[in-house]
């Protein structure tokens, strides 16, 4: 799925927010007032947003719940009241003990009470069929073995000063403007999937695209030479290397490289989890400057092969 600031259809973004209690799951549901009527926790995207950071800022505001993104879920098409088409995407969301505590919810005009439910009851009490469809695909999720996740993010970095004006080593060549604006645009967006860290190429164009990331999650940026342009360049690049001890930790991390190196990490992904390389999956690694491939694993299976993957692109473009 791509990120696109458009006002036809109206876009919105929200997640299957679950937890397990007692050992059995529970998802949460969320009655509107005004509505009077049960759906899953959702709202339209903002001016300036991406659809991950949307989800992640309407749960927020629904039900007071800071959450991690897991895997997407899809996406519902319908018909709202006004005669416009809406698409809603969908992700799933495991809430901890820590974010149930730290949760401040009080009943308001919109959101009329929360209620934590098993997925059987939720298909009775959801208003809409869209919403079934979607806990349907979390509930084969959850029966596969394969609804909690990590996520190896892939970032392309921000337009830079073109090599032929840059009077330096290309490592050195900085960001333009716009490329600037893409690093702004998408750190909210990678922030959503609460990476653990952010490890970048060394050339500063890589680093100044994920430093707005950094700020607004207080990650250290690790400058890593095995995923730069040199050292693809003078084949002394360790992608396999660093690709393959990240799938082992299982935690969400963000790669920021280089259009010649990242197909290269996308290839060695695919290897180390067992991954068919379709044209679907190579596709991942054919990014324009600012743009980001998630791609998501099963925790208990992540050799048996990708759950999920997505593209999201900067909204200054």
């Amino acid at each position: 799925m791509t990120s696109i600031a458009t006002t036809s259809p109206v876009l919105a973004a929200g997640a299957v927010c679950w937890r397990i209690v007692n050992g059995k799951v529970r998802i949460l549901l969320v009655h509107r007032a005004q509505r009077k009527d049960i759906s899953l926790p959702k709202g339209k995207v903002d001016p300036g947003e991406t659809l991950p950071q949307t989800a992640v800022r309407e749960i927020a505001e629904e039900t007071g719940l800071v959450v991690a993104l897991g895997a997407p879920l899809g996406q519902v098409e319908y018909t709202i009241p006004s005669g416009r088409e809406k698409v809603v995407y969908y992700w799933s969301a495991e809430v901890d003990g820590h974010a149930i505590e730290a949760a401040r919810f009080v009943p308001n005009a919109e959101i009329a009470a929360l209620e934590w439910v098993s997925i059987k009851k939720a298909r009775t009490l959801l208003t809409y069929p869209h919403d079934v469809e979607i806990v349907d695909a979390f509930s084969a999720r959850i029966k596969s073995d394969r609804a909690r996740t990590f996520a190896i993010i892939v970032v392309r970095h921000g337009k830079a000063v073109p090599p032929e004006v840059w009077d330096g080593p290309d490592a050195t060549r900085p960001l333009l403007a716009r490329g600037t604006a893409q690093s702004a645009s998408i750190a909210l967006g990678l922030a959503a999937y609460r990476p653990v860290k952010v490890i970048s190429s060394t050339a500063t164009r890589c680093i100044a695209t994920v430093a707005p990331l950094a700020r607004v999650t207080g990650l250290e940026i690790q400058e890593y030479e095995g995923i730069s342009q040199d050292a693809y360049e003078l084949g002394g690049s360790t992608v396999a290397e660093l690709v393959g001890r990240k799938i082992r930790k299982r935690k969400t991390v963000v790669l920021c490289s280089h259009g010649p190196v990242i197909p290269e990490i996308i290839i060695e992904i695919a290897r180390a989890t067992n991954t068919p390389a379709t044209p679907e999956f190579r596709s991942l690694g054919t990014l324009d400057t600012g743009e980001f491939s998630v791609l998501h694993f099963s925790i208990e299976q992540p050799r048996s092969g990708i759950v999920a993957m997505e593209t999201h692109s900067p909204t200054s473009d």
